[in-house]
């Protein structure tokens, strides 16, 4: 036994060949597998991206046309500058959104509560920047009460925006509603932006819808 032993064949080229692929197929080290770990950690913290149907907001006889404005801008006297900036933003996007800005769009002599009663029906979405001056300014109440009363539901058409203003501040009349809070102008620009497609790529596609 010990002879046969000593005198053990080699093995084969083709098993040494076997033995190599499987050594070379062996599972990953643990510093790849801890890369691994990482990469799918990280995936899984990822907000996922949900692709809706595009759908062209800016096609002749869509819904959107039925009303004079995409987006009313409510703000208080104080914030006539940062309404005037989001409106800029907005009107310089690729669907060209028709926002009403109060200053510019009101008709001179028009009554105010005419003029606000008139922004709020015609536009199929109302931003509220609410800082401590909208707060303040009764006549911002006024035109958030008519938004409410337009839209009770909401449906995603009014759109609250706290600028320096506290939770414990929030109008108590929109807690059921979800805000934006602006810390980065820019990025609350874009949420705007992208709630007001939002609404209208559902308003549109429920029309279409109706007439199918």
């Amino acid at each position: 036994w010990f002879r046969r032993l000593l005198h053990k064949p080699k093995p084969t080229s083709r098993e040494s060949s076997l033995k190599s692929s499987s050594a070379s197929s062996s599972p990953p080290s643990s510093s790849s597998s801890a890369k691994s770990s990482s990469s799918s950690c990280s995936m899984s913290l990822t907000r996922p991206i949900r692709l809706s149907p595009v759908l062209d907001i800016s096609a002749s006889g869509s819904a959107r046309w039925a009303k004079s404005y995409d987006v009313c801008i409510c703000h208080s006297e104080g914030d006539l500058e940062l309404g005037a900036e989001l409106v800029t933003y907005l009107e310089a996007q690729p669907e060209s959104f028709r926002c009403f800005l109060q200053l510019r769009d009101a008709a001179p002599g028009g009554a105010m509560v005419t003029e606000l009663c008139d922004a709020v029906q015609n536009s199929h979405c109302w931003v509220m920047l609410i800082t401590p001056g909208f707060l303040q300014d009764p006549w911002c109440k006024y035109q958030m009460h008519q938004a409410l009363a337009e839209a009770p539901l909401a449906n995603g058409r009014t759109i609250p925006v706290l600028k320096d203003v506290d939770r414990k501040d929030y109008p108590k009349e929109l807690r059921n509603l979800y805000y934006i809070y602006m810390a980065l102008k820019e990025n609350s620009f874009r949420q705007i932006r992208d709630t007001v497609v939002r609404y209208l790529q559902e308003l549109c596609r429920s029309s279409s819808s109706s007439m199918e």
